[in-house]
């Protein structure tokens, strides 16, 4: 016995210090980033990206207070690892989200008329192009955040139900819900993935029943907002960044998942799923869709009203409609 001790001590000994070496704090960082980053490959994506994602997933999850937004139905069986994603922007909805987000802090007075107007342009470039514009969207994060800088978090929640409410939920394209409520039918998961506020996106969300919500992320200290970003804007780029976290912390199965978009600029995040679905695409996501072999639907009625009445007339009239329904609120 004495003997077979002393083998197993010679044999703990060489294992420790000639073929298995302790690893130091150093060697253990620099393994486990690699293993992650070897992992995070499948998503093609860096490290620093995926931290990134998570820390919008996190934010958006504190934020919600939870997970999960709407618990599933406990009558559909779930399938596990599936779900799909939704942009919001003309593709859930008509029109900018982040615009009349603008109007209801202007008409909360968090700003005054003439920082609106450059917001407004934007709504109008959006509105006739149908293409958004990745700097517009910057610009209009950064100024959003300048303007809740200060403000609490339960007035910011309260006039998001304001906007939704009165704007938002009406004006969902009645096809694309009705995707999403199919997906929700096969006891998938369904995620709004936007570069809209975090608090505006799951209160969307909520109203149709869907899973969650990830949005734009403000840092919040003692209930109020700091005008610092959580994560990235969830706009290009940032989407798949969080979309790739989501992944991993839900546990699905991305080459089961479903994604939604209008705009070539949610390409990388329709290129990360096993389905892509172009919902009423600007010209460029068109011609990739086709290229690609993406299914494509187009909800819009705008066509057919600027082949009737003419782009000139239509400008005028939403110009016309849009002052006065400003000036009746």
């Amino acid at each position: 016995m004495a003997n077979w001790t002393a083998s197993r001590g010679n044999l703990r000994n060489f294992l420790e210090t000639q073929a298995l070496p302790p690893v130091d704090e150093k060697s253990q960082k620099e393994a486990g980033e690699a293993a992650a980053a070897a992992a995070l490959e499948v998503f093609g994506i860096d490290l620093e990206s995926f931290a990134s994602g998570v820390d919008s997933v996190s934010g958006s999850y504190a934020a919600a207070g939870s997970q999960r937004l709407t618990a599933p139905d406990p009558d559909v069986p779930e399938d596990v690892g599936a779900a799909a994603f939704f942009d919001v922007d003309n593709t859930l909805i008509q029109g900018s989200s982040l615009v009349e987000f603008a109007f209801g802090l202007a008409r909360k007075r968090y700003f005054k008329l003439s920082e609106i107007l450059p917001v407004a342009w934007k709504q109008l470039k959006f509105r006739v192009s149908g293409s958004e514009n990745a700097a517009d969207v910057a610009a209009g994060r950064t100024q959003a955040l300048e303007f809740v800088k200060g403000r609490s978090v339960e007035d910011l929640t309260e006039l998001c139900e304001e906007i939704v409410d009165a704007s938002l939920a009406r004006r969902a394209y009645p096809g694309t819900n009705q995707l999403a409520q199919m997906h929700l039918a096969a006891g998938q998961q369904v995620w709004l993935v936007t570069a809209t506020p975090v608090q505006l996106a799951q209160i969307l969300a909520r109203r149709f029943g869907f899973t969650g919500a990830l949005g734009t992320v403000a840092e919040v200290k003692d209930g109020k907002f700091t005008g610092r970003l959580v994560g990235d804007i969830l706009h290009g780029p940032g989407k798949t960044h969080a979309v790739a976290a989501l992944a991993t912390i839900e546990g699905l199965d991305l080459e089961r998942c479903t994604a939604y978009s209008d705009s070539a600029n949610d390409v990388p995040m329709l290129s990360m799923v096993g389905t892509a679905v172009a919902i009423n695409p600007d010209r460029k996501l068109r011609r990739i869709a086709e290229e690609r072999g993406w299914l494509v639907r187009d909800y819009r009625s705008i066509r057919r009203a600027i082949r009737s009445y003419g782009l000139p007339a239509l400008v005028t009239g939403a110009l016309s409609y849009g002052s006065w329904r400003w000036l009746r609120r």
